[in-house]
């Protein structure tokens, strides 16, 4: 199997339904699977896969888990030697696939992609490159963090030498909205550390790539159109809790190196292993 494409969806039947056939018209030629993970659904999502796409693995959580989690169940399935999670916001080019293939074959010591995303109305997505928020970017910048990422454009970004759009880069950190990754790699370095429960679980992932000695690109040869995504409370208890909460996990994890802490017949209090089983 040379492709699985992994898909996490809740309630977005509409733009699930234009992914898939977006991501089945550039399959013709690829040997691949489809697997889609539904976060409790109520749209007839289910419905709707198991009529216009009845060769894709679903699977269907009853009750709603978090993203990271969700991400895990999809990746676990995979049997392909790349992988592609992206959301049913995208919709890919006809031959962005084929083009993804072939760069990942020819760059073995890569260990994931991101691709040029542009909006429906044509505009360029600047996350593309550097696949960071601004908040999250300040943030870097805050904690003294940034001075790890020098392949991401955090200062300077004046200088000419940074790459622009239609410019193939490595980069730190791939953007979570499609991920294309080196399944061999995820053996290796482990899953998304569910502790970032909404937030920054590709920030982490992508940087523990790094650690690991594998290189990330921005390959602009392609495209997806990235949609809007649902709407969120942005002053929602929720979304302050896990947004901010992923930059304190972050921070804790990779600055402070907390140890693990074991206690006898109880739950490791700060778990640091990204064992994966297979």
């Amino acid at each position: 199997m040379k492709l699985s494409i992994a898909i996490v969806n809740r309630d977005q039947k509409a733009l699930l339904k234009q992914a898939l056939s977006a991501l089945v018209h550039a399959c013709k030629t690829i040997d691949y699977e489809l697997i889609i993970v539904d976060n409790a659904s109520t749209d007839g999502s289910l419905e709707m896969v198991e009529n216009e796409f009845p060769k894709a693995y679903f699977i269907s959580n009853h009750s709603s888990v978090s993203i990271a989690k969700t991400n895990n169940q999809a990746l676990k399935a995979c049997t392909g030697d790349y992988i592609l999670l992206v959301s049913p916001a995208t919709k890919c080019g006809k031959d962005s696939l084929e083009k993804m293939i072939g760069f990942m074959d020819e760059h073995k010591n890569a260990g994931g992609l991101s691709v040029r995303m542009i909006s429906p109305q044509g505009h360029f997505i600047p996350e593309s490159i550097h696949g960071l928020s601004s908040i999250w970017a300040a943030f870097f910048k805050l904690i003294g963090f940034a001075k790890n990422l020098v392949k991401t454009r955090l200062y300077d970004k004046l200088r000419k030498d940074w790459v622009e759009e239609f410019q193939i880069t490595e980069i730190d950190i791939i953007s979570g909205a499609c991920m294309f990754l080196r399944r061999s790699a995820l053996a290796e370095i482990g899953l998304f550390d569910e502790r970032f429960v909404q937030h920054g679980y590709d920030i982490d992932l992508s940087y523990r790539l790094r650690l690991a000695g594998y290189r990330n690109f921005y390959f602009p040869k392609t495209y997806f159109f990235k949609y809007e995504d649902q709407p969120a409370d942005k002053f929602s208890w929720n979304r302050v809790k896990y947004f901010y909460g992923a930059m304190l996990i972050f921070a804790l994890k990779y600055l402070l190196r907390l140890p693990e802490i074991k206690v006898h017949g109880r739950p490791q209090i700060y778990p640091a292993a990204y064992d994966v089983k297979g």
